[in-house]
């Protein structure tokens, strides 16, 4: 049996498991790229559509039909390729897969083999404070193949091809990874640039970014692979590492056994925590590639590249690097602001429309926003507090209008949709105390409901002045500026 800590996949590099043994792991990545139409054809991609209404002649393979290729999935994968320092064809070709499946309505898919679009990248991740450098063999364009319904059918299966034929990057890494928590770093890493560059949505319980895992061991100090199994759609960051840490742990308890690892394609079940045989694969399959006749070579000139390098977006690592540098914000604060490129620019918006300090406006936007996002179970699309409204608020802190204690109040109430920050306050008479003559009479009150706490504060015990500072704030409802309250008290307590 394999051990129940396994199925938690929560295993470290230093695992039990790592002082003998080496996990050797590439990951290949389908992601869907963000286009309006599919890559050959012009039916749309939109999700949710009613079976089989998005599937044109081409995408159903239908006689006499020729297949166009869409020139927005091949700027897509060239940004790709730009994004992590690859090799990008000038001369690219699109090869014929042949297979045979229910929802392969051509009985071929047409992927690239010999000569991908993008090559030899790589991406940097770090694990516990180590920094690593993970290899990309390739990344290729490629069509979707259709959806096989299994419930609902009979004894009978159903086939939905409104996916044929939507443009996918299949990205491939090398086999550098060496621990389940290596690998969801590099998937969320990767999962974070396509994001960032926009070509695609990343939502993973749609299918628009999934991935496969291979997986092998080797005693340590071997340099020969062992055997790899290959774990198919594992839709989630959370699944990936327990199918990996899972199907490690068997590995190698079959190894240690006396048995041999079997070559072959394998699914994961997330009620169990287990992965489990689906077919054999003892040798690679034999997809008869040859170049599709129906497309031509597709020719990336070095001045159409350049256009596209120019058009790259600022990336997760340079704009942390400019957070730090220009807002002055710690690499934690930068990291968190940066993860989401919808964040950071929710982020800088704030700073330029309230004045106000960046690190102030971080501490907003990182804990008041995403907290109240994360209690409300909405993303910060639907947030019903933009940047501008937000700004709003920091406005009356800088002009103390409210303190920031108040300014909470205010935020709950702005999170609730009781309208603008300015229409809050005013509704509900928040305007801070600044007057210094209201101040002191508030703190003159105080001191003369209180005899015995004031005489024991002049007799040493200075500890009470927290209390008088409670009462006075009590006393104004919470509306009197705390720095004006400390400075006049103090004097007022040290008078006679």
């Amino acid at each position: 049996m394999v051990s129940s800590e396994a199925k938690t996949g929560l295993k470290t590099p230093d695992a039990e498991w790592a002082e003998k043994w080496e996990a050797v792991i590439g990951l290949e990545v389908h992601v869907q790229l963000l286009t309006r139409s599919k890559i050959f054809s012009g039916a749309p991609t939109a999700y949710g559509a009613a079976p089989n209404t998005q599937a044109s002649a081409i995408d159903l393979g239908l006689p006499g039909v020729l297949p166009v290729l869409n020139g927005e999935a091949l700027r897509m994968a060239v940004m790709f390729g730009l994004a992590i320092d690859a090799h990008i064809a000038p001369r690219c070709v699109f090869a014929r897969k042949h297979y045979f499946y229910p929802d392969l309505p051509k009985g071929y898919q047409i992927s690239q083999y010999e000569l991908p679009i993008v090559s030899q990248g790589h991406l940097d991740i770090e694990v516990e404070g180590q920094a690593r450098r993970i290899g990309i063999t390739r990344a290729h364009l490629e069509e979707d193949a259709g959806k096989s319904l299994h419930e609902g059918f009979g004894d009978q299966s159903g086939i939905d091809l409104n996916r044929a034929g939507t443009p996918l990057l299949e990205i491939v890494s090398e086999p550098d990874l060496r621990s389940p928590a290596e690998a969801v770093a590099y998937l969320k890493k990767l999962h974070q640039l396509v994001v960032y560059l926009g070509i695609c949505d990343g939502n993973m319980q749609e299918g628009s970014f999934r991935c496969d895992a291979n997986v092998s061991v080797r005693r340590k100090g071997e340099h020969k692979f062992g055997t790899r199994t290959e774990t198919k759609n594992v839709n989630s960051f959370r699944f990936v590492e327990k199918a990996i840490a899972y199907e490690i742990e068997r590995q190698i308890e079959v190894l240690e056994s006396g048995g041999a690892v079997v070559q072959e394609t394998r699914l994961f079940d997330p009620d169990r925590g287990e992965t489990r045989a689906m077919r054999s694969k003892e040798e690679a399959m034999d997809y008869r590639y040859f170049p599709d006749p129906d497309l031509l070579p597709v020719v990336c000139t070095q001045e159409y590249i350049e256009g596209i390098r120019r058009q790259l977006p600022e990336l997760p690592e340079a704009k942390k690097a400019r957070f730090m540098d220009h807002y002055g914000l710690p690499a934690y604060d930068a990291g968190v602001l940066t993860a989401e490129r919808a964040l950071a620019d929710y982020y800088e918006a704030v700073v330029e429309s309230s004045g106000a300090d960046p690190k102030l406006c971080a501490n907003w936007v990182i804990t008041d926003l995403l907290g109240g996002l994360n209690k409300l179970g909405c993303e910060l699309a639907a947030s019903p507090v933009s940047a501008g409204a937000l700004a709003g608020l920091l406005k009356r802190i800088v002009d103390k209008t409210v303190s920031g204690k108040l300014a909470k109040e205010v935020f709950e109430a702005m999170l609730a949709g009781e309208g603008s920050a300015d229409q809050i306050i005013a509704a509900r008479g928040l305007v801070q105390i600044t007057d210094e003559a209201a101040i002191v009479a508030a703190i003159e009150a105080v001191m003369a409901k209180n005899p015995s706490q004031l005489a024991e504060y002049r007799a040493g015990k200075d500890k009470l002045f927290g209390f008088f500072v409670g009462q006075v704030m009590k006393a104004t409802q919470g509306k009197a500026n705390p720095e004006a309250v400390n400075k006049l008290l103090k004097e007022k307590l040290a008078s006679p």
